[in-house]
């Protein structure tokens, strides 16, 4: 046998003799495609504009005309290649049609808000916009003449009478040179005259749009480049960027003004290595445009990226930013209006955020409000929440700890609270003012849905809240059909282009960066299964699905899923399922980890010490029931067992727990027409008989309608943080799911809680929560701060507390006197028990 290795040269003269020919073969051929003649109106192959792309950037030496200007170094640069430009530069340089699809989509939600006209822009966006229709005039500047003549020919071709060609130093370009309208109002504005017309103002701006792609990055001086755009802009104009750029997260940590850092930061050798590249041809990678850029104008997005075109190993990094005037929506009367909403604080009127606050009513400040006055006082643009189109979205500091721990990932990817049983309980109006906490996003959507006056949802984790900003832009940029895949299956093979094109101008800065660089490996891949299989919550339905295949069960969940009756149901589950989820190895080797608990199912250990603390307790009540007088009983269930007791039971009270969830589900609700939540866990989607209220086509006609989120307020902050920084005795509804549970019962977290929300409540407000316990101990906490506690629905053995049945209480916590009488009411309940409490409200059978 021939071996591979005896035909190539060990003799390393030979093995350089061979390289070198090789690479002369190669330059040979660069060479020769490069000055080959090319007939009229033939275009390159793509395999001849990249040899002579090659050619133009690598091996072409410089021709210019000696004088070392920015024309001839760019004319010597772009000339031996101008006619395969755009044949190469699709993906050389990437990004620029997603900038042209997010500017595009800016200006169509400013056309429809009607901010703007059809007015002057400066950049040829065919593929997202009908230039010839949408666009008056269209100015392409450039200073190369080589390009200018290609784009001139281009123009013609397309027939595109509303595109000029300008070759000029930028500079240089004065809109009312070119515009009779703007140079007539130029001579109106010198002669003293009043005009209405903004938009025909040279010197406040009248281009709608100003986009540089790959520009910046080759202009010398780019200082004045800069700040001419702000007198090409009209105010509610927008500018698009592209461009290469290296940059150290020392520069911009700590800007509260930059839309978000994700994937910002470059390594050393990445920094070091591109720089040096580019230099070579005149382009200058310098953080100083890219910031300036952003101290100049207000942030409206911001994206990192990388461009893989010369492998996987070896990434170029390049950034799109769309911004508008630093000015725009930062007006005193605006930043105030918007804070009265975030803190429910009365809006009177416009506030001076120089000298202060005179108004003793509205004292109480959100932490956007202080970090817009710290930026104004320091000449800075406002943080980019300020600038978006929506102020859903509260600002919030994505560098601290207490939001980085989460390490860009949510746990939930849907919400396990029961929106029928809470609306059921609560029976919300359009009066109340609800804060909840967020998770998946399923339940404030669902208050959203009752029309509430103010609905403040709150999360800490920001991804969280990524991706409830991610439903609430598709119910307001999307039809039915483009939710139900999103949401309903999970699933949806354009992402992409759906979230440039319609999505993004609804979208926080922070969100949009999440959802495009994580999005289509979740929506649109094609290995993976969707939306439902991500998050902490996918770890559990993917290892399920594991478990089902390697058992041979896969047909059998199939089935269950599909089942049309109860009884068809139950069949199923008592032959096959029932064997493996009750399985006590399986609780006590995956249910029984802690780390497991977290990570998946989103359950602290905290909780799980609440599951543990009543297993023991129940043991304990029944083994004496038998001896013991009532009094005697009582104690038996109520006192806390050691801690060797419950080291002991750990998997038996998880296996218990697990017991008592999913067999009353299965014997009392139907998965294929009314439980959703168990539905999903089994198939990974939801089905058009079975999904949460949220998804019908009914509440898409709602949530669609116009300003259908203007009450929505989204804070990342803990619920302490959020209650204290609104106005007293405001809210109407506090729904805290099970977050209580996660408090240890040493320490004050837990009590001071309360306190907060008992100061932000109204007399009547009420605090609807779930517990994994029966009768937890915060409970008492409660009663003695001054809420009377009442228990609507427990899990009982055989029963379903609600189509979850997750938890083995409700409580609703009733305001009925503030805390300033707190000292009355610590001596009314210090002397209270549980045993005394409203315990009512049976468990919720449903059929």
């Amino acid at each position: 046998m021939l071996s591979l290795s005896a035909l190539v040269p060990r003799d390393p003269l030979h093995q350089l003799t061979i390289t070198l020919c090789i690479i002369g073969l190669f330059l040979a051929a660069v060479f020769v495609l490069a000055f080959r003649p090319k007939r009229k109106g033939q275009a390159p192959s793509t395999l001849e504009a990249y040899l002579k792309f090659i050619y133009g950037c690598f091996l072409k030496p410089h021709t210019g005309d000696g004088t070392g200007s920015q024309q001839d170094a760019l004319e010597s640069f772009y000339k031996a290649q101008a006619d395969v430009y755009d044949a190469t530069r699709l993906r050389l340089l990437q990004g620029r049609e997603d900038m042209l699809g997010l500017v595009a989509a800016q200006l169509k939600h400013r056309v429809e808000a009607g901010l703007i006209s059809q007015r002057p822009v400066w950049v040829d966006m065919n593929a997202f916009i009908p230039v010839a229709s949408f666009f008056r005039a269209v100015y392409v500047v450039d200073l190369s003449p080589s390009l200018c003549d290609m784009a001139r020919k281009r123009f013609v071709r397309l027939g595109w009478t509303n595109v000029k060609v300008i070759c000029q130093d930028v500079r240089a370009f004065r809109l009312h040179e070119h515009e009779p309208q703007a140079y007539q109002r130029k001579e109106l504005i010198s002669q003293g005259q009043t005009v209405r017309d903004l938009d025909e103002n040279a010197d406040a701006g009248g281009a709608e749009l100003v986009t540089m792609s790959y520009a910046l990055s080759m202009i010398p001086e780019f200082y004045p480049v800069i700040d001419s755009i702000d007198s090409l802009m009209s105010p509610n104009g927008v500018v698009g960027v592209v461009d290469f750029y290296v940059q150290n997260q020392v520069d911009f940590i700590g800007r509260n003004y930059t839309g978000g850092a994700i994937d910002r930061h470059c390594m050393w050798i990445s920094r070091v290595f591109w720089r040096t590249w580019f230099e070579i041809d005149r382009v200058n990678l310098e953080p100083a445009r890219r910031d300036y850029l952003e101290y100049r104008f207000g942030t409206v997005l911001g994206i990192n990226a990388r461009n893989n075109f010369f492998g996987t190993g070896i990434k170029l990094p390049y950034y799109i930013w769309v911004g508008c005037s630093k000015d725009h929506g930062a007006s005193t009367q605006k930043l105030a209006e918007i804070d009265a909403a975030a803190t429910e604080s009365p809006y009177l009127t416009a506030l001076d955020l120089q000298t202060g606050v005179t108004q003793a009513d509205v004292e109480v400040r959100s932490k956007a409000y202080e970090s817009a006055i710290v930026n104004l006082e320091s000449s800075l643009p406002l943080p980019a929440t300020w600038y978006q189109n929506h102020h859903w979205r509260i600002h919030y500091d994505a560098g601290l700890p207490k939001h980085t721990r989460f390490n860009n990932s949510y746990i939930y990817a849907f919400t396990w609270e029961d929106d029928v049983a809470d609306m059921r309980i609560l029976k919300p109006t359009s009066n109340d003012v609800i804060l909840a906490i967020g998770s998946a996003g399923d339940n404030i959507l669902a208050f959203c849905l009752e029309n509430c006056r103010r609905v403040h949802a709150v999360d800490l984790n920001p991804s969280q809240n990524h991706l409830l900003e991610l439903k609430v832009a598709a119910f307001t940029a999307l039809g039915y059909q483009d939710v139900w895949k999103l949401f309903g299956e999970g699933k949806h093979m354009d992402f992409h282009n759906i979230l440039i094109q319609k999505l993004s101008p609804h979208l926080s800065s922070e969100a949009f960066q999440f959802w495009l660089h994580n999005g289509p490996s979740i929506f649109a891949s094609s290995s993976k299964k969707g939306l439902y299989y991500s998050g902490g919550s996918g770890n559990a339905l993917a290892i399920a699905g594991w478990l089902f295949r390697l058992l041979g069960m896969t047909e059998d969940v199939k089935k269950l899923c599909a089942a049309q009756t109860l009884n068809e149901q139950r069949e199923i589950w008592q032959r096959s399922i029932k064997t493996v989820l009750h399985s006590k190895i399986l609780t006590w080797a995956i249910l029984g980890n802690e780390k497991w608990l977290w990570k998946a199912l989103g359950v602290p250990p905290a909780q799980r010490n609440v599951i543990e603390v009543d297993f023991q307790k129940t043991a304990d009540f029944v083994e004496d029931k038998t001896t013991k007088s009532a009094g005697e009983e009582y104690m038996a269930f109520h006192e806390e067992p050691s801690d060797d007791v419950l080291k002991s039971s750990s998997g038996n009270a998880i296996y218990e727990y697990v017991l008592n969830t999913f067999e009353p589900v299965i014997n009392t609700t139907l998965l294929s027409t009314s439980n959703h939540y168990y539905l999903l866990t089994l198939l990974g989607h939801y089905t058009p008989q079975s999904h949460p209220t949220y998804l019908s086509p009914k509440s898409h006609v709602k949530l669609s309608k116009p300003n259908a989120f203007n009450g929505l307020r989204i804070h990342t902050d803990e619920i302490s943080e959020v209650i204290a920084r609104m106005r007293p005795g405001t809210l109407t509804i506090v729904v805290v799911m099970d977050s209580m549970d996660w408090f240890p019962p040493t320490g004050t977290q837990a009590l001071k809680q309360i306190r907060a929300l008992n100061r932000a409540l109204k007399v009547k407000g009420r605090v609807m929560l779930r517990s994994a316990g029966l009768e937890p101990w915060y409970i008492r906490v409660f009663a003695e701060s001054g809420f009377e506690c009442k228990r609507v629905a427990v899990r009982v053995p055989g029963s379903c507390i609600d189509r979850v049945n997750m938890y083995a209480s409700t409580w609703v916590c009733t305001k009925e006197v503030g805390i300033e009488h707190e000292h009355i009411k610590t001596t009314t309940f210090r002397k209270t028990s549980l045993a005394e409490l409203r315990l009512e409200g049976p468990a919720l059978r449903m059929e």
